[in-house]
């Protein structure tokens, strides 16, 4: 809990705080009753709160370190929370909350001291009678104060006082009138009931700007929810910076400027069709007032504070704001009002060109790297250099140079002091981690950020993560292949002197293990492009030999050619399972085209699959299909267009895309119609404007067409994938007489929690793989089913299959 909000419970529960010299000296310190903690940042004094059951004696006490001196700070009958100290100073603020005159409601108040180390230092009180404060709010008691630069501003949430919820007279949850294992709204929260005559109804109306199911999911967030506000600690008055309309506020380093997000206008058009925006403002944190930016900026504008949709676009000096806006990144000066475009004419395109979602020009994700110490120049990604933008207009520099060039994407700088916001100094080096989009290997880049220019430090066909030390030039890394587990180093400046740290993962040795990884190049059809898959090999591989395959898929995942998978029972599809068992893994990457996301994966899976099987690893009479979600329907679907596979498992699939795009994504209480349109879905409408894209689009459609075993796995209560999905898709199979099973694990979600369960469907895949790929014998659930009354007895027999810890032996199996 170094300096800001530290460790402990939630300001209720309480627990022995202690305190361990690292150094070896002494003996541990022991604290009771303490429910919260934080060191300041040099960790020479503890602040911590003490609560007792029935609150008397609560407080907020002060420790040094060194010498053990402690004293309290305040002493009241309140819960004390939420307790962080101000950046490199002495500075404390907490919430002390305290129950009303009538004990029904808890009233909260900022305490905080300048310099809580002092002697005898006397807190600063805030409340609901402070100035400044209006409209019946009150401090709130769920939003961690923060502390502005030089510790003049101290940032608070003030919020609408509300009762308590009235406990539920509900069972589990809602099920919208459906009994259970029927519907699947197993995430939204029940509706209060205090009395058996109250109606238990929810009113869904055509005009919330959020659906229904979106606020009960939300409701918790919505009770604590506050408005920014700054209170100045010189004129002793606090300035709201949020309302109901604008409630998201960010404010800048030196607590002179913020940019509030106002989204009330495009909130119901964002729930129907996905798309954000936002009407962006510049708020003068001295006074509150408000100057517009831009109206409809692309962008949801996330949460207010010091961290979140905007902390590194502010420039050091706290003058300039820069933001994205549809393909273009601009600048807007809070002096003049001003507001500047500084990528018109750089010769880079600063979108993700490689985004095929139905979105226009859609940003970069980590695009914005800084700004430069004097605010004159903003470091920003495209889709592979790095630019140093003036924000004067003049000549953009590249100052990684080869990225596009070479087909290496210039990814995280590496920052060496993350509480460092004083911007990038352009006379020191910058350090990047760099990823060869078509040969898969990392490695570490110095860059010049003034003249331009990239020197590769290393480079090698690996994962590789790295870390400096913020005062020394120490670095530590990972590095990790299908083959190598990601085991820590240490060397010196340049990479130099390299010392392994960890050997974490001995026992691989005495394992069957994959014999490593090739890449495998194909061209989708339809010109989607040149396209890679990776390839894992099984354990004992011999060249010339073609081996079972598993063809695990969701969108792009050949990028995960290095990465090291960890052994365990209860990954779906985790290809240190099969190839320890003999089987080639293939991940392919998928690339869309907007209104075909079944037909693009067929025009991307397939083609994968031929060209592994042409370069001779595969078996081509023993290749399987397995995805869970988004991959569970290309899954689905594949198992109607194609014969290359001989067996298939779908789990959690989308089969229906008409009634998928009316339902609810219940595990946010979104609709599915705004991610269909603007996220995974890549349909430009929904199927009452374009019936014939959802139709040859969906599985359902060609539901005639399978011609192999196809497994399911969909859960009851799934609150993303509508259980209903998977079951018509059951049912329309097994009316065409398909070979067809349907796993389903009463009670779980879209994935499977219970470790029971998920050792039991990783064991029943892998013989249903094992009975189709590697002509195994079949299981008797296989061949015939299991009748529900001896469902009981069957289960009880496999566990020793499952469970470790059986005491009856567990039957070999052979690899």
């Amino acid at each position: 809990g170094r300096g800001g909000a530290g460790g402990g419970g939630g300001g209720g529960s309480a627990s022995v705080l202690e305190l361990v010299d690292l150094a070896g000296g002494g003996y541990p310190m022991q604290i009771a009753n303490v429910s919260e903690f934080a060191f300041n940042d040099a960790g020479d004094w503890v602040a911590y709160a003490i609560s007792e059951t029935d609150r008397v004696g609560n407080s907020v006490q002060l420790r040094q370190v060194a010498t053990g001196v402690t004293r309290p700070l305040d002493v009241q009958k309140a819960t004390y929370r939420r307790l962080v100290w101000g950046d490199s100073s002495n500075a404390l603020a907490a919430i002390r909350s305290a129950s009303d005159s009538a004990g029904a409601e808890e009233r909260s108040t900022l305490v905080a001291w300048t310099d809580a180390t002092a002697p005898n230092a006397k807190p600063i009180e805030v409340d609901a009678k402070t100035a400044g404060v209006t409209g019946g709010l009150a401090v709130s008691g769920d939003r961690t104060p923060e502390w502005g630069e030089g510790q003049k501003v101290l940032y608070f949430g003030l919020s609408v006082p509300t009762p308590p919820r009235a406990p539920s007279t509900f069972n589990g949850t809602t099920n919208q009138g459906t009994a259970p294992g029927a519907g699947n709204t197993g995430q939204v929260a029940a509706a209060p009931q205090t009395d058996a005559e109250v109606p238990s109804l929810i009113l869904w109306h055509w005009k919330d700007p959020r659906t229904q199911s979106t606020q009960q999911v939300q409701e918790s967030q919505d009770r604590a929810f506050s408005y920014l506000a700054a209170y100045n600690i010189a004129a002793k008055r606090v300035v709201p910076l949020a309302d109901e309309k604008m409630r998201a506020v960010q404010t800048g380093p030196k607590d002179t400027w913020g940019i509030g997000s106002d989204n009330s206008e495009y909130e119901r058009d964002a729930g129907i069709r996905g798309f954000q925006y936002r009407d962006v403002y510049a708020v003068n944190i001295a006074t509150g007032e408000r100057k517009l930016v831009q109206k409809k900026v692309p962008g949801g504008g996330g949460g207010g504070g010091r961290g979140g949709f905007g902390a590194s676009t502010f420039s050091p000096d706290n003058n300039k704001y820069a933001y994205y806006d549809t393909g273009d990144w601009k600048v807007y000066d809070f002096t003049t009002g001003a507001t500047k475009t500084i990528t018109t004419g750089v010769p880079a395109k600063f979108w993700d060109t490689e985004d095929d979602h139905n979105q226009v020009k859609p940003a970069i994700g980590g695009a914005f790297v800084g700004w430069s110490t004097d605010g004159q120049n903003v470091l920003i990604r495209d889709n592979w250099d790095v630019w140093r933008l003036p924000v004067d207009g003049s000549k953009a520099v590249n100052i990684t140079g080869n990225g596009l060039k070479d087909q290496i994407r210039y990814q995280a700088r590496e920052i060496f002091d993350p509480r460092d916001r004083g911007g990038i100094d352009l006379a020191k080096p910058l350090y990047f981690e760099t990823y060869g989009e078509w040969t898969k290997k990392e490695g570490l880049a110095m860059v010049d950020p003034m003249k331009g220019g990239a020197t590769a430090i290393t480079w090698e066909d690996a994962k590789v993560d790295y870390r400096r030390a913020r005062d020394a030039n120490t670095w530590v890394y990972s590095r990790q292949t299908v083959q190598k587990y990601p085991d820590w180093y240490a060397a010196d400046d340049g990479i130099k002197a390299e010392r392994r740290l960890t050997d974490a993962n001995p026992q691989q040795k005495d394992v069957a293990w994959s014999a490593g990884a090739v890449l495998i190049n194909y061209t989708c059809d339809n010109g989607l492009g040149k396209r890679q898959a990776a390839l894992f090999l099984p354990a004992g591989y011999e060249k010339g030999r073609k081996y079972p395959t598993l063809t695990y898929i969701y969108e792009k995942l050949s990028q995960g050619f290095h990465v090291y998978p960890v052994p365990n029972a209860t990954r779906y599809s985790n290809p240190a399972v099969y190839t320890s068992r003999g089987y080639a893994f293939l991940q392919p990457d998928i690339v869309y085209k907007v209104n075909d996301p079944g037909r693009s994966a067929l025009w991307c899976v397939v083609p994968a699959v031929k060209a592994a099987i042409a370069a001779g690893y595969v078996d081509p009479d023993r290749v399987g299909l397995q995805g869970h979600s988004w991959g569970g329907y290309q899954s689905a679907f594949l198992s109607t267009q194609t014969k290359v596979f001989k067996t298939i498992v779908s789990g959690a699939p989308l089969t229906d895309m008409t009634s998928m795009f009316g339902s609810i994504y219940w595990n946010s209480g979104n609709t599915d119609g705004s991610i269909f349109i603007a996220s995974q879905g890549r349909f430009t409408g929904g199927p009452n404007e374009i019936p014939e894209v959802y139709a040859r689009n969906s599985p359902q459609t060609f539901a005639q067409n399978v011609s192999m075993p196809v497994m399911i796995l969909h859960n009851d209560r799934d609150g993303a994938v509508d259980f209903n999905q998977g079951i018509t898709w059951y049912n329309h199979l097994r009316t065409l007489n398909k070979d067809v099973i349907l796993l389903e694990y009463v009670g779980e979600n879209h994935g499977l929690s219970r470790p029971a369960n998920q050792k039991d469907y990783n064991l029943r895949m892998t013989e249903w793989f094992d009975t189709f790929l590697r002509d195994q014998p079949a299981p008797e659930w296989l061949k015939d089913g299991v009748p529900r009354l001896k469902m009981e007895e069957h289960l009880k027999e496999r566990r020793p299959m499952v469970d470790p810890k059986a005491t009856k032996p567990v039957p070999r199996i052979t690899p």
